[in-house]
């Protein structure tokens, strides 16, 4: 499968990515649910801290991975939850 490269935005900072072909419409749902809940937490919260906010992303996407139902959807959500945690955990150890 053939590599494209894109270039996205989590918590207001930019991050070029290299991903299989095919999997940028994932990638970018994910990048989209990260930065919704973060500002989600920012609008609820007093936390002005984008290192807590994305600590706290991250906690909430990994429970909604481990409440995931057990059906067929099961490997759907739990592989779109991976991999919006994956690119939260790249921004976090980029800071």
């Amino acid at each position: 499968m053939s590599k494209v490269s894109i270039k996205i935005v989590i918590a207001g900072r930019n991050y070029p990515l290299t991903i299989n072909e095919g999997e940028e419409e994932k990638v970018r749902k994910a990048v989209e649910d990260i930065n919704t809940n973060i500002q989600k937490l920012q609008e609820s919260y007093a936390v002005k801290d984008m290192q807590d906010l994305l600590a706290m992303t991250s906690l909430q996407l990994a429970t909604r991975v481990n409440d995931a139902p057990s059906d067929g959807k099961e490997r759907v959500l739990k592989s779109d939850m991976l991999a919006a945690l994956k690119l939260l955990s790249q921004s976090i150890e980029v800071e």
